[in-house]
């Protein structure tokens, strides 16, 4: 699973992100031989064929460091994989999921001066909410280990104690006070209509992502969440020329689901669906780890390198 990539041009370094010569070192890492393509990673999987070291590339979010960075390598080692985009950033009005993160590690000196400096803005009682999140807050750093204490805890305070509203009025007045402009930086981090086209015109698979990327969709009611999906299918099969039955695959965005979510996606004929993490999850009521076809584990690209770099 790849999200964030960075270059010496457009796309600054930033948490999480990689570079070309990380990206070729995870390939050269899991070899070449075991990864296919995804049209036959599909194949398999339906046909139950997969064998153990088979494995196939993803990436989320539509944003543009894939298309810049990635992308030549996967054309030039001739490997297809899935791209998993959200669509509303490819309408006037996209989810600012991307734009915050990019305001985040590149107008602060580090990312917790920006927790600090959110909090303050906030202007929200933590102290009680932390306490009683204790075990989340262990959970979480065990579940996503490449977040820090301080990352998790933020995720918590957006997801779970504010509302997006709430959320999104917040990073509004950081805007304000330091001066920074959103759409400025639409055409530097989001995908846009030719990007897609050029992915699907080159072999490689479009898939399922929500509308509004929410991240944490399974809080939402099951009409809301059908919308979500319902939308992305309809916008992508538009900009594509395809016909809707024809986008099979999906991930959940930060790896959020519920058993509504998997009745939707059956509905619209998904055949295929990607989680976010290798670890099984009890309270979904998961026996293994990839519990069902759309609950698929991933490993995340920066968990391969630090297993490169032990």
């Amino acid at each position: 699973m790849f999200h964030h990539f960075h270059d010496e041009k457009i796309h600054s370094k930033s948490q999480g992100s990689i570079s070309k010569d990380d990206f070729y070192s995870i390939i050269k890492f899991i070899g070449q031989k075991n990864i296919i393509d995804a049209d036959q990673f599909f194949l398999k999987f339906k046909e139950n064929k997969l064998k153990k070291n088979d494995v196939c590339l993803t990436f989320d979010d539509g944003i543009k460091c894939q298309i810049d960075v990635a992308l030549p390598i996967l054309e030039d080692l001739k490997i297809k994989s899935f791209f998993f985009s959200y669509s509303s950033l490819l309408t006037d009005k996209p989810d600012f999921l991307e734009i915050y993160r990019y305001f985040r590690v590149n107008y602060f000196k580090n990312i917790d001066e920006f927790y600090t400096e959110f909090y303050k803005v906030l202007d929200v009682r933590l102290d009680n909410f932390f306490e009683s999140n204790t075990k989340n807050i262990k959970n979480m750093m065990i579940k996503f280990p490449l977040y820090s204490l301080n990352d998790v805890k933020f995720r918590l305070v957006r997801d779970n104690l504010i509302n997006k509203k709430k959320y999104e009025k917040t990073m509004s007045i950081m805007f304000k006070e330091k001066k920074f402009v959103p759409n400025k930086f639409f055409n530097n981090l989001f995908f846009n209509n030719n990007d897609l086209i050029k992915l699907h015109s080159l072999g490689h698979l479009i898939g399922l992502h929500s509308h509004s990327h929410p991240t944490s969709i399974e809080k939402l009611s099951y009409e809301s969440q059908k919308e979500e999906y319902q939308k992305n299918m309809d916008i992508l099969s538009e900009i594509l020329n395809i016909q809707k039955s024809d986008i099979k695959f999906m991930s959940h965005p930060c790896g959020s689901y519920n058993n509504d979510t998997l009745e939707i996606l059956k509905s619209l004929g998904i055949e295929l669906g990607f989680k976010q993490i290798m670890t099984i999850e009890s309270k979904k009521g998961m026996k293994k780890i990839n519990n069902s076809r759309l609950e698929i584990a991933r490993q995340d690209h920066s968990d391969i390198i630090k297993m490169i770099n032990r």
